[in-house]
């Protein structure tokens, strides 16, 4: 492959999972040999940033090596500058990673329109089903796209047009166990009917779970096997989540030789520095 897979995960609200779901991807993929470069978008939150600045931190404190990708924050407010960082990250890396701002920006836009892998994490609910699709408020039925719907819809007809490229847009259905069945049921039919009409599709995503707060302020993720003390059955349930959400993005296995392991290895990385 000629240039980096870019991976863009976008949400216009906040609150759904999005930083936690793009670390814990970013470092799986580290962790397979492949080299990732994240950049984070949202210049006030900095939330991907600063998760891996407490995973450097965690590094140093306890003397241990983790997979850890590059990060860099963009801090300007001008679409040629954002050109240049792609630009020059793209030359060393495989994968570049883009965590995108919780409200509508330019430079989120800009990143999704050009992305191969287009990611939008949703709780399971229809406050945040609004942002893709409108449904009937007495029979559930999805009434129309959102105008984020018709943005990207519009977007992949461009990219297709201009360079053949076919950007897969994947919705990350997160918090499906805060649901009770009937409303799941409302969820699934409508996500099925709109994935059809706009062009996605969906997959399992995280449920909420108390690890992944708690995992912040040490950088460490579900994928630091050994290094995270004694696992609960909900922990060992939720790595399996990811482990499945991880291979549901259907992402480019990179031909390298230390890329090499199988999907079972993945999540048993990292090793004490001597």
């Amino acid at each position: 492959m000629a240039t980096a897979h870019h991976i863009v995960f976008a949400n216009e609200k906040g609150g759904t999972g999005k930083s936690t779901t793009a670390v814990h991807v970013a470092v799986a993929l580290q962790a397979r040999g492949v080299r990732v470069a994240c950049i984070d978008l949202d210049n006030r939150q900095r939330t991907l940033a600063r998760y891996m600045e407490n995973r450097r931190e965690t590094m140093k404190r306890r003397n241990i090596i983790l997979p850890t990708p590059t990060v860099e924050t963009f801090s300007y407010n001008n679409l040629a500058r954002l050109d240049q960082m792609v630009s020059r990250l793209e030359k060393d890396h495989d994968f570049l990673i883009f965590d995108t701002p919780g409200r509508d920006d330019k430079f989120a836009r800009f990143v999704a329109t050009r992305s191969h892998t287009l990611v939008t994490p949703l709780n399971d609910s229809f406050v945040d089903f609004d942002l893709i699709g409108q449904v009937d408020a007495e029979t559930y039925k999805v009434k129309r796209l959102s105008f984020y719907a018709e943005l990207i819809w519009d977007a992949r007809k461009a990219r297709a047009k201009a360079d053949g490229v076919t950007i897969d847009w994947v919705v990350l259905r997160n918090r499906l166990q805060n649901m009770e069945a009937r409303n799941q049921r409302r969820m699934l039919d409508a996500t099925e009917e709109l994935s059809k009409r706009a062009g996605f599709r969906t997959i399992p995503g995280l449920n909420e779970r108390v690890i992944y707060r708690e995992l912040f302020p040490s950088g460490l993720t579900l994928i630091d096997k050994g290094h995270l003390g004694g696992l609960a059955t909900a922990h060992i349930v939720a790595r399996q989540e990811l482990r499945e959400m991880v291979n549901a993005l259907h992402l480019p296995d990179f031909d390298k030789e230390e890329a090499q392991i199988s999907s079972n290895n993945l999540f048993q990385v990292s090793k004490v520095s001597a």
